[in-house]
C-alpha cells in the first residue's frame, strides 16, 4: 500500500471514530478528542462535561465502548481515558453543543447567539465568535455572526490561541451549522511587546498657570480698537 493511500486511510478512520465518539458521549457533554499513538496501542483522550456518565458503574460502560472501539476501527490495543472539563465556557466544541441544544429548545437564534457570547465572555475569553447558517427565518439560507472582544482570522495566532467547535442543531425547517471560536485567556498577540529592563516613569503634572495679583485681576479689560 502506497503511503499516500495510507495517510487517506487513517484520516477516514479517525474522522469516523471522531463521529462514532461524539454520538456515543452527547449525554455527558462531549468537549473533544485526542488520539495518540503509543508503543503500548492507540490512546484515545475524551474530554467531556460530565466524565461519570461515561465511565458508568466501576467502568462497566467505558469498557464496553473500548471493545466496540476495537471491533469496529480495529485499533491496535486502544485506551480509552476520560478528563473533565473544568472550565466549560471556554471550550468550543461544548458551547457549540449548548447552542444548538439551545435552538432545538426553540430559542431564538439572535437571543441564543448573544447569550452565548456574554456567558463566553464573562468567563474571562480575550474574544469570541458565534457563525450560525441555514434557515434562520425564511426559506433561504442565511449566515449571522456575533462576535465580541478580539478574534484573529489567520497567522500563528490562530493555530496556538483560538480553540474552534463545530455542532449541529436539526430544526424542523432544516440543519443549522453552529460554528463557535473562543480565544483562550492567555493568548498572547504579536503586537503585544513588553520592554524589559525600563521602569515605567509617572504621568508628568500639567503645568501649573501664573498667579494673577489682585490688581490685574480687578482691571477692566481695554477696549478693542476703532470703538466708538
Amino acid at each position: 500500500m502506497s503511503a499516500e493511500r495510507k495517510f487517506i486511510q487513517e484520516s477516514m478512520r479517525r474522522v469516523l471514530l471522531k463521529d462514532y465518539l461524539v454520538s456515543q458521549s452527547a449525554r455527558a457533554g462531549f468537549g473533544g478528542l485526542e488520539i495518540t499513538r503509543t508503543p503500548m496501542g492507540t490512546r484515545v483522550t475524551l474530554i467531556c462535561e460530565r466524565p461519570g456518565i461515561l465511565i458508568g458503574h466501576r467502568g462497566e460502560l467505558i469498557k464496553r465502548l473500548t471493545q466496540e472501539v476495537h471491533d469496529r476501527f480495529q485499533l491496535d490495543n486502544p485506551q480509552i481515558e476520560v478528563q473533565e472539563e473544568r472550565q466549560p465556557s471556554l471550550n468550543a466544541q461544548l458551547m457549540s453543543e449548548k447552542l444548538a441544544s439551545t435552538l432545538e429548545r426553540g430559542w431564538h437564534f439572535r437571543r441564543a447567539g448573544h447569550s452565548t457570547v456574554r456567558r463566553i465572555m464573562e468567563s474571562g475569553a480575550r474574544g469570541c465568535q458565534v457563525i450560525l447558517s441555514g434557515k434562520l427565518t425564511g426559506e433561504r439560507h442565511r449566515t449571522e455572526r456575533f462576535k465580541a472582544g478580539t478574534i484573529k482570522y489567520c497567522g500563528e495566532a490562530v493555530h496556538l490561541w483560538i480553540d474552534k467547535g463545530f455542532y449541529q442543531a436539526r430544526l424542523k425547517p432544516g440543519v443549522i451549522g453552529v460554528n463557535v471560536w473562543i480565544m483562550r485567556p492567555t493568548a498572547k498577540l504579536p503586537d503585544e511587546i513588553v520592554v524589559k529592563g525600563v521602569e515605567e516613569r509617572p504621568p508628568a503634572a500639567p503645568a501649573a498657570l501664573p498667579a494673577m495679583d489682585e490688581a490685574t485681576a480687578a482691571a477692566p479689560e481695554p477696549a478693542p480698537t476703532g470703538a466708538p
